[in-house]
């Protein structure tokens, strides 16, 4: 079979990457006129945003990387007409902890306190809460809306949030000190800090502050801070994206790898597998790690991701050690592992030390309870589900030496802290496939590079900046040494997660909005 070729041999942009971002880009552009150019050097669009059947014979489609959707900004949906939704959880989370546990019911302030109280003694905690996730809700409200605008300086969005004390404990003290001076419990401290470590290696009173950046990233959401199951799957936006660039004009070529781009800061070229084309603006969907090596500039230190992933089907929910709880509740929201805030702090001295840790944290989604459409209707009927685990503290470095033996024993780990709170196996519930293998597959952060092109498998390109202006990045936060030639992805500032914000910013940058 021959390799597909452009069309043309110059356009008015050519787009490096065909995930979420890209197609946001494209599909921006196309409508607004500009010739554009997609190469992807996968079989298909999606990058990491995909939907897969992932175990033979089982009609069961696992978003297999990216699981939820919170920063997707609705004026995205609306602008591209796309036909995709999203659904919400009434769970929030669920914290096993001994023979009981943490339960939060979004609608039910009453039966969380009750939750609270039986877990900690009291309600201070709970009261903490309300008003802790009162003042990140009121900062998502202000400064959600300014991430599909002109960057802000760091005043301007400090005015924009005006409440120095959240500026104070989100912006420019470590988060560990807020959460311990804000909440007595240990399992409670440890709820909390989770959203500041997904996807990030780092600590609680890390002086960098790179924990209050994914805190931030994480509470922010939507102008809520929820995190919502995409219905129909993952792949259901990356589809519904790449249909609307098509429709509006762009031109997308998978299977080819671009190889090189060259610029003068006016004009560019763009090689690839086969052929070049000409440019006036390339928009760069991969991390600046690899831009460097496109430009052939000298690369930037290469970022680390810290997370395994695990994908699983099982033939029924588990039952639980809790028997207060439902598994259809538990499983609902956020299923929080070895998640306290000693055990994550543990965990994370361990593996800094290049060990895997002894008890690994890590939080898991059953995206099917709240969107059967992802199931088949037969598999709906027999009771299965799907089940996907994100590990936290599972830097690449502990896969150098034994890439395999590495992840055999991280994921054996993490299920016994798993299994550890069920009152049976969860190898007893796991679905088979059509030749007889356990539904179950682990990514490490090699894998995630290997097949995505996440760079050391950092799911965000590289670490998260604040949301303001500090260096570079130019008036929409997505430029780089050359004037032309603009990052579209998770590497710009304000990229990262599910959210189509940098593929916006790099459109209305190209088109001087």
């Amino acid at each position: 079979m021959s390799q597909q070729l452009p069309l043309r041999t110059s356009y008015d942009v050519v787009i490096v990457g065909g995930g979420h971002n890209g197609l946001v880009a494209a599909a921006y552009l196309a409508r607004a006129g500009r010739s554009v150019l997609l190469l992807e050097r996968l079989p298909g669009t999606g990058g990491a945003a995909v939907s897969t059947r992932a175990f033979t014979g089982l009609d069961a489609r696992l978003s297999r990387y990216s699981y939820l959707v919170s920063l997707l900004p609705r004026k995205i949906v609306d602008d591209l007409g796309l036909r995709f939704a999203v659904r919400r959880r009434r769970i929030s989370s669920y914290t096993p902890h001994g023979d009981g546990g943490l339960l939060v019911d979004a609608e039910s302030p009453s039966a969380t306190r009750e939750s609270f109280v039986r877990l900690t003694g009291s309600d201070r905690d709970f009261e903490a809460w309300q008003r802790f996730y009162g003042m990140t809700q009121r900062v998502a409200e202000r400064v959600f809306p300014t991430l599909t605008g002109p960057l802000p300086s760091r005043a301007e969005l400090e005015r924009t949030v005006a409440d120095p004390e959240a500026w104070s404990a989100l912006f420019e003290r470590p988060l560990g000190e807020t959460v311990e001076s804000v909440f007595e419990d240990d399992v409670v401290r440890g709820v909390v800090l989770t959203d500041a470590l997904i996807g990030t290696f780092s600590h609680a009173h890390d002086p960098s502050l790179l924990q209050n950046r994914c805190f931030l990233y994480h509470v922010i959401g939507g102008g809520t801070g929820d995190w919502d199951v995409p219905v129909g799957g993952m792949g259901a936006l990356t589809d519904a994206l790449a249909d609307a660039a098509r429709s509006a004009g762009a031109e997308i070529v998978t299977g080819t790898e671009v190889t090189a781009v060259e610029t003068d800061g006016t004009r560019a070229e763009v090689s690839f597998e086969g052929g070049l084309v000409g440019a006036g603006h390339v928009l760069v969907n991969a991390s600046p790690y690899a831009l460097a090596g496109l430009l052939s500039e000298p690369a930037p230190r290469k970022p680390e991701g810290a997370q395994l992933k695990v994908n699983m089907l099982l033939r029924r929910l588990p039952r639980l050690r809790d028997t207060a709880v439902d598994p259809r509740d538990a499983f609902a929201g956020t299923f929080h592992i070895a998640e306290s805030y000693t055990q994550l702090d543990r965990a994370y001295r361990e593996a800094a030390e290049g060990t895997v840790p002894t008890a690994p944290p890590s939080e898991i989604y059953c995206h099917s309870l709240t969107d059967p459409s992802i199931l088949s209707p037969e598999l709906a009927a027999q009771g299965v589900h799907t089940l996907t685990l994100f590990g936290l503290h599972a830097p690449a470095r502990l896969f150098a030496d034994d890439p395999a033996q590495a992840k055999e024993s991280l994921l054996k780990a993490t299920l016994a802290q798993l299994d550890a709170v069920l009152a049976e196996p969860l190898a007893d519930c796991l679905a088979v496939d059509a030749d007889g293998r356990p539904c179950i597959e682990a990514k490490s952060p090699l894998d995630l590079e290997r097949e995505v092109g996440l760079p050391g498998g950092h799911i965000f390109h590289r670490d998260l900046a604040f949301p303001y202006a500090e260096s570079g990045g130019g008036a929409w936060g997505v430029g780089t040494g050359h004037a032309n030639v603009l990052l579209c992805g998770a590497g710009a500032v304000r990229g990262g997660g599910v959210s189509g914000v940098p593929g916006h910013n790099a459109a209305m940058a190209v088109l001087g909005a």
